[in-house]
Protein backbone atom coordinates (compact mmCIF):
# COMPACT_ATOMS: atom_id res chain seq x y z
CA UNK A 1 0.00 0.00 0.00
CA UNK A 2 1.65 3.26 -0.86
CA UNK A 3 1.82 5.91 1.95
CA UNK A 4 0.39 9.33 1.97
CA UNK A 5 2.14 10.93 -0.99
CA UNK A 6 4.07 14.62 -0.31
CA UNK A 7 4.95 16.74 -3.04
CA UNK A 8 8.09 17.65 -2.76
CA UNK A 9 9.07 21.68 -2.53
CA UNK A 10 12.00 24.06 -2.59
CA UNK A 11 12.00 26.55 -0.27
CA UNK A 12 12.67 30.07 -1.99
CA UNK A 13 15.70 31.82 -2.32
CA UNK A 14 19.35 29.58 -2.06
CA UNK A 15 19.26 25.93 -0.87
CA UNK A 16 21.49 24.88 1.75
CA UNK A 17 23.03 21.51 0.94
CA UNK A 18 20.94 19.82 3.46
CA UNK A 19 18.00 21.43 2.13
CA UNK A 20 18.96 20.00 -1.28
CA UNK A 21 19.51 16.60 -0.24
CA UNK A 22 16.24 16.87 1.45
CA UNK A 23 14.55 18.06 -1.86
CA UNK A 24 16.42 15.17 -3.69
CA UNK A 25 14.97 12.37 -1.04
CA UNK A 26 11.36 13.27 -1.29
CA UNK A 27 11.45 13.98 -5.09
CA UNK A 28 13.23 10.11 -5.12
CA UNK A 29 10.11 8.86 -3.02
CA UNK A 30 7.37 10.96 -4.88
CA UNK A 31 8.49 8.95 -8.26
CA UNK A 32 8.55 5.65 -6.76
CA UNK A 33 5.17 6.39 -5.39
CA UNK A 34 4.01 6.65 -8.61
CA UNK A 35 5.68 4.07 -9.85
CA UNK A 36 4.26 1.79 -7.78
CA UNK A 37 0.47 3.53 -8.05
CA UNK A 38 0.85 2.75 -12.12
CA UNK A 39 2.14 -0.88 -11.66
CA UNK A 40 -1.46 -1.57 -10.85
CA UNK A 41 -3.32 0.42 -13.22
CA UNK A 42 -4.59 -1.54 -16.89
CA UNK A 43 -5.12 2.29 -18.51
CA UNK A 44 -2.68 5.46 -19.43
CA UNK A 45 -3.19 8.33 -17.76
CA UNK A 46 -2.32 12.05 -18.65
CA UNK A 47 0.22 14.01 -16.13
CA UNK A 48 -3.53 16.07 -14.85
CA UNK A 49 -5.16 12.21 -14.64
CA UNK A 50 -2.39 11.47 -12.28
CA UNK A 51 -2.71 14.85 -10.06
CA UNK A 52 -6.55 13.12 -9.74
CA UNK A 53 -4.80 9.75 -8.69
CA UNK A 54 -2.30 11.08 -6.24
CA UNK A 55 -5.21 13.30 -4.64
CA UNK A 56 -5.90 10.01 -3.58
CA UNK A 57 -3.07 9.13 -1.96
CA UNK A 58 -2.83 12.63 0.12
CA UNK A 59 -1.57 15.13 -2.68
CA UNK A 60 -3.72 18.51 -1.79
CA UNK A 61 -6.73 19.60 -4.75
CA UNK A 62 -4.50 23.03 -4.84
CA UNK A 63 -1.42 21.08 -5.40
CA UNK A 64 -2.64 19.73 -9.30
CA UNK A 65 -0.79 22.30 -11.43
CA UNK A 66 2.31 21.68 -9.01
CA UNK A 67 2.36 18.27 -9.86
CA UNK A 68 1.70 18.09 -13.22
CA UNK A 69 4.48 20.02 -13.34
CA UNK A 70 7.07 17.78 -11.59
CA UNK A 71 5.54 15.18 -13.55
CA UNK A 72 6.36 16.49 -16.36
CA UNK A 73 9.63 17.58 -15.28
CA UNK A 74 10.57 14.05 -14.06
CA UNK A 75 9.69 12.36 -17.62
CA UNK A 76 12.34 14.78 -18.94
CA UNK A 77 15.49 13.78 -17.10
CA UNK A 78 14.36 10.22 -16.54
CA UNK A 79 13.46 10.42 -12.93
CA UNK A 80 10.10 8.72 -14.35
CA UNK A 81 9.46 6.89 -18.09
CA UNK A 82 8.36 8.96 -20.84
CA UNK A 83 5.27 6.86 -21.30
CA UNK A 84 3.88 7.17 -17.66
CA UNK A 85 1.80 9.09 -19.23
CA UNK A 86 -0.68 8.63 -22.15
CA UNK A 87 0.72 9.49 -25.36
CA UNK A 88 -1.27 12.51 -27.26
CA UNK A 89 -2.35 10.33 -29.69
CA UNK A 90 -2.19 14.12 -32.59
CA UNK A 91 1.34 13.78 -32.37
CA UNK A 92 2.19 10.78 -33.43
CA UNK A 93 5.27 10.09 -35.97
CA UNK A 94 4.54 8.40 -38.61
CA UNK A 95 6.72 6.42 -40.68
CA UNK A 96 9.53 5.58 -38.63
CA UNK A 97 11.82 2.43 -39.48
CA UNK A 98 11.50 -0.90 -37.74
CA UNK A 99 14.53 -2.72 -37.07
CA UNK A 100 14.07 -6.64 -36.14
CA UNK A 101 16.36 -7.53 -33.18
CA UNK A 102 15.34 -11.62 -33.55
CA UNK A 103 17.62 -14.05 -34.99
CA UNK A 104 16.29 -15.48 -38.52
CA UNK A 105 14.79 -18.45 -37.16
CA UNK A 106 13.00 -16.51 -34.23
CA UNK A 107 11.30 -14.18 -37.03
CA UNK A 108 10.17 -17.00 -39.16
CA UNK A 109 8.26 -18.69 -36.14
CA UNK A 110 7.35 -15.71 -35.70
CA UNK A 111 5.19 -15.10 -38.70
CA UNK A 112 4.33 -18.66 -38.76
CA UNK A 113 2.40 -18.46 -35.57
CA UNK A 114 0.72 -15.36 -36.96
CA UNK A 115 -0.46 -17.75 -39.72
CA UNK A 116 -2.36 -20.05 -37.27
CA UNK A 117 -3.97 -17.40 -36.31
CA UNK A 118 -4.63 -15.21 -39.13
CA UNK A 119 -8.01 -15.66 -39.79
CA UNK A 120 -9.00 -14.36 -36.90
CA UNK A 121 -8.37 -10.80 -38.47
CA UNK A 122 -11.51 -11.87 -41.35
CA UNK A 123 -14.00 -9.19 -41.04
CA UNK A 124 -16.45 -9.38 -43.51
CA UNK A 125 -19.35 -7.80 -41.82
CA UNK A 126 -19.42 -5.34 -39.59
CA UNK A 127 -20.46 -5.41 -36.33
CA UNK A 128 -23.67 -2.75 -36.96
CA UNK A 129 -24.84 -4.90 -39.99
CA UNK A 130 -27.29 -6.46 -38.10
CA UNK A 131 -28.61 -3.34 -35.30
CA UNK A 132 -30.35 -0.82 -36.30
CA UNK A 133 -28.32 1.97 -34.06
CA UNK A 134 -25.17 3.00 -35.21
CA UNK A 135 -23.27 4.32 -32.45
CA UNK A 136 -19.72 6.25 -32.09
CA UNK A 137 -18.46 8.07 -28.68
CA UNK A 138 -16.58 10.93 -27.83
CA UNK A 139 -14.66 11.96 -24.51
CA UNK A 140 -13.39 15.30 -23.51
CA UNK A 141 -9.96 13.97 -22.58
CA UNK A 142 -7.58 11.63 -23.37
CA UNK A 143 -7.99 9.90 -19.70
CA UNK A 144 -11.60 8.98 -20.99
CA UNK A 145 -10.43 7.41 -24.08
CA UNK A 146 -8.00 5.29 -22.28
CA UNK A 147 -10.21 4.03 -19.40
CA UNK A 148 -12.85 3.60 -21.92
CA UNK A 149 -11.16 1.67 -24.40
CA UNK A 150 -12.14 -2.31 -23.30
CA UNK A 151 -15.93 -1.56 -23.14
CA UNK A 152 -15.98 0.55 -26.38
CA UNK A 153 -13.76 -2.45 -27.86
CA UNK A 154 -16.06 -4.92 -27.09
CA UNK A 155 -18.93 -3.20 -28.43
CA UNK A 156 -16.97 -1.63 -31.63
CA UNK A 157 -17.93 1.76 -31.05
CA UNK A 158 -15.04 4.02 -32.64
CA UNK A 159 -14.02 6.76 -29.74
CA UNK A 160 -12.55 10.14 -30.39
CA UNK A 161 -10.69 12.57 -28.13
CA UNK A 162 -12.19 15.91 -29.55
CA UNK A 163 -10.95 17.97 -26.81
CA UNK A 164 -11.63 21.61 -28.47
CA UNK A 165 -12.92 20.19 -31.31
CA UNK A 166 -10.02 22.10 -33.07
CA UNK A 167 -9.57 19.17 -36.02
CA UNK A 168 -11.63 19.70 -38.86
CA UNK A 169 -10.32 16.33 -40.64
CA UNK A 170 -11.51 14.68 -37.14
CA UNK A 171 -14.98 16.15 -37.11
CA UNK A 172 -15.46 15.38 -40.96
CA UNK A 173 -14.40 11.68 -40.75
CA UNK A 174 -16.98 11.47 -37.70
CA UNK A 175 -19.83 12.58 -40.16
CA UNK A 176 -18.94 10.60 -42.86
CA UNK A 177 -18.62 7.33 -41.08
CA UNK A 178 -22.48 8.81 -39.59
CA UNK A 179 -23.46 9.56 -43.12
CA UNK A 180 -22.66 6.21 -44.26
CA UNK A 181 -24.76 4.35 -41.63
CA UNK A 182 -27.89 6.93 -41.89
CA UNK A 183 -27.94 6.04 -45.80
CA UNK A 184 -27.87 1.82 -44.53
CA UNK A 185 -31.27 3.13 -42.23
CA UNK A 186 -29.75 3.49 -39.07
CA UNK A 187 -30.86 5.24 -36.30
CA UNK A 188 -27.55 7.44 -35.51
CA UNK A 189 -26.17 8.06 -31.45
CA UNK A 190 -23.31 10.09 -30.53
CA UNK A 191 -22.39 9.28 -27.38
CA UNK A 192 -20.69 11.99 -25.21
CA UNK A 193 -18.81 12.08 -21.72
CA UNK A 194 -17.21 15.26 -20.91
CA UNK A 195 -16.64 17.64 -18.03
CA UNK A 196 -19.34 19.32 -15.58
CA UNK A 197 -19.21 22.69 -16.29
CA UNK A 198 -21.41 25.39 -17.56
CA UNK A 199 -19.46 24.38 -21.20
CA UNK A 200 -19.41 20.80 -20.68
CA UNK A 201 -23.35 20.82 -19.85
CA UNK A 202 -24.46 22.64 -22.80
CA UNK A 203 -22.45 20.32 -25.03
CA UNK A 204 -24.97 19.08 -26.83
CA UNK A 205 -25.55 22.39 -28.56
CA UNK A 206 -21.86 22.41 -29.26
CA UNK A 207 -21.92 19.76 -30.67
CA UNK A 208 -24.44 20.43 -33.11
CA UNK A 209 -23.00 23.36 -33.90
CA UNK A 210 -19.06 22.39 -34.47
CA UNK A 211 -20.53 19.40 -37.08
CA UNK A 212 -22.98 21.96 -38.82
CA UNK A 213 -19.98 24.21 -39.50
CA UNK A 214 -17.88 20.84 -42.01
CA UNK A 215 -21.54 20.01 -43.03
CA UNK A 216 -20.69 21.53 -46.68
CA UNK A 217 -17.60 19.63 -46.32
CA UNK A 218 -18.73 16.25 -45.16
CA UNK A 219 -21.59 16.13 -47.60
CA UNK A 220 -24.00 15.71 -45.09
CA UNK A 221 -25.97 17.49 -42.30
CA UNK A 222 -26.08 16.19 -38.83
CA UNK A 223 -30.00 17.03 -38.25
CA UNK A 224 -31.15 13.61 -37.57
CA UNK A 225 -27.82 12.72 -34.86
CA UNK A 226 -28.92 12.05 -31.48
CA UNK A 227 -25.93 13.44 -29.33
CA UNK A 228 -26.45 11.86 -25.61
CA UNK A 229 -24.70 12.67 -22.45
CA UNK A 230 -23.79 10.93 -20.28
CA UNK A 231 -21.04 12.54 -18.35
CA UNK A 232 -20.15 13.65 -15.94
CA UNK A 233 -23.28 14.39 -14.02
CA UNK A 234 -24.59 15.45 -10.33
CA UNK A 235 -25.58 12.56 -9.11
CA UNK A 236 -22.79 10.60 -10.63
CA UNK A 237 -20.12 12.78 -8.98
CA UNK A 238 -21.76 13.03 -5.25
CA UNK A 239 -21.85 9.27 -5.52
CA UNK A 240 -18.59 8.69 -6.44
CA UNK A 241 -17.15 11.48 -4.31
CA UNK A 242 -15.36 12.92 -7.33
CA UNK A 243 -13.22 16.54 -7.06
CA UNK A 244 -14.77 19.48 -7.48
CA UNK A 245 -12.31 22.44 -8.35
CA UNK A 246 -13.23 25.77 -7.18
CA UNK A 247 -13.18 28.20 -9.92
CA UNK A 248 -14.51 27.99 -13.91
CA UNK A 249 -11.56 28.25 -15.44
CA UNK A 250 -11.08 27.52 -19.35
CA UNK A 251 -8.33 26.02 -21.28
CA UNK A 252 -7.76 29.89 -22.71
CA UNK A 253 -6.55 30.82 -18.78
CA UNK A 254 -9.74 33.20 -18.87
CA UNK A 255 -12.63 32.14 -16.23
CA UNK A 256 -16.32 31.96 -16.98
CA UNK A 257 -17.15 33.12 -12.78
CA UNK A 258 -15.36 36.57 -13.66
CA UNK A 259 -18.08 39.17 -14.82
CA UNK A 260 -15.45 40.52 -17.71
CA UNK A 261 -15.25 37.30 -19.35
CA UNK A 262 -17.34 37.61 -22.91
CA UNK A 263 -19.56 34.76 -21.76
CA UNK A 264 -20.43 35.45 -18.43
CA UNK A 265 -23.94 36.64 -19.00
CA UNK A 266 -25.18 34.09 -21.49
CA UNK A 267 -27.79 31.85 -20.23
CA UNK A 268 -25.91 28.48 -20.13
CA UNK A 269 -23.43 30.17 -17.72
CA UNK A 270 -25.43 32.03 -15.50
CA UNK A 271 -27.99 28.58 -14.89
CA UNK A 272 -25.12 27.01 -14.31
CA UNK A 273 -23.62 29.50 -11.80
CA UNK A 274 -26.97 29.34 -9.83
CA UNK A 275 -27.29 25.54 -9.82
CA UNK A 276 -23.84 24.50 -8.68
CA UNK A 277 -21.56 27.88 -7.99
CA UNK A 278 -18.03 28.88 -9.55
CA UNK A 279 -16.77 25.25 -9.47
CA UNK A 280 -16.54 22.44 -12.03
CA UNK A 281 -15.65 18.70 -11.94
CA UNK A 282 -13.07 17.91 -14.75
CA UNK A 283 -13.64 14.52 -16.92
CA UNK A 284 -9.90 13.38 -15.63
CA UNK A 285 -11.37 13.06 -12.15
CA UNK A 286 -13.06 9.45 -13.52
CA UNK A 287 -9.29 7.90 -13.19
CA UNK A 288 -9.71 7.40 -9.39
CA UNK A 289 -12.74 5.66 -10.10
CA UNK A 290 -12.25 2.91 -12.98
CA UNK A 291 -14.69 0.63 -12.08
CA UNK A 292 -17.67 3.13 -12.05
CA UNK A 293 -16.02 4.69 -14.96
CA UNK A 294 -16.32 1.98 -16.80
CA UNK A 295 -19.74 1.13 -15.56
CA UNK A 296 -20.93 4.35 -16.64
CA UNK A 297 -19.71 3.98 -20.09
CA UNK A 298 -21.44 0.37 -20.37
CA UNK A 299 -24.87 1.82 -19.09
CA UNK A 300 -24.65 4.59 -21.96
CA UNK A 301 -23.74 1.71 -24.53
CA UNK A 302 -26.69 -0.41 -23.49
CA UNK A 303 -29.43 1.81 -24.55
CA UNK A 304 -28.84 1.27 -27.89
CA UNK A 305 -26.74 -1.69 -27.90
CA UNK A 306 -28.51 -5.05 -26.73
CA UNK A 307 -25.84 -6.82 -24.19
CA UNK A 308 -25.45 -9.65 -26.00
CA UNK A 309 -24.55 -8.25 -29.70
CA UNK A 310 -20.68 -9.18 -29.10
CA UNK A 311 -21.72 -12.64 -28.71
CA UNK A 312 -23.97 -12.71 -31.80
CA UNK A 313 -21.28 -10.86 -34.01
CA UNK A 314 -18.56 -13.22 -33.08
CA UNK A 315 -20.95 -16.48 -33.69
CA UNK A 316 -21.51 -14.82 -37.41
CA UNK A 317 -17.79 -14.34 -38.10
CA UNK A 318 -16.86 -17.87 -36.70
CA UNK A 319 -18.07 -19.49 -39.89
CA UNK A 320 -16.24 -17.09 -42.42
CA UNK A 321 -13.26 -17.34 -40.36
CA UNK A 322 -13.04 -21.13 -40.68
CA UNK A 323 -13.21 -20.62 -44.31
CA UNK A 324 -10.43 -18.50 -44.23
CA UNK A 325 -8.32 -20.72 -41.61
CA UNK A 326 -8.94 -23.99 -44.23
CA UNK A 327 -7.53 -21.55 -47.29
CA UNK A 328 -4.42 -20.72 -45.30
CA UNK A 329 -3.81 -24.30 -44.61
CA UNK A 330 -4.57 -25.28 -48.53
CA UNK A 331 -2.35 -22.47 -49.84
CA UNK A 332 0.84 -23.11 -47.14
CA UNK A 333 0.89 -26.99 -48.42
CA UNK A 334 0.41 -25.76 -51.89
CA UNK A 335 3.80 -23.50 -51.37
CA UNK A 336 5.31 -26.37 -49.48
CA UNK A 337 5.39 -28.12 -52.13
CA UNK A 338 6.32 -25.65 -54.43
CA UNK A 339 9.43 -26.28 -56.39
CA UNK A 340 12.27 -24.38 -55.52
Amino acid sequence: MTDAITLPRRSRGRQSPAAEQQYERERKAFCEAILEINSGLDFKVSSRGWAYILEEHGLAKGDFDAAQRLINKCRKDGSLPVDICAEDEGRAVDHLEKIDEEEAEDFAQGWVDYLQDAHEQYTPYSFWDDLDTYVEMTVEKIDLKSLFAPICAKFHVATTNVSGWNDINRRVQIMRRFAHWERQGKRIVLLHCGDHDPGGLHISEFIRSNLEDVAKAAGWHPRNLEIDRFGLNYGFIQAQRLTWIDNLETGSGERLDDPNHNDHYKDYVQSYLNEFGARKVEANALVIRPAAGRALCRSAILKYVPANAPKIYEVRLRSEREIVRRHIERLMRNWARRPR
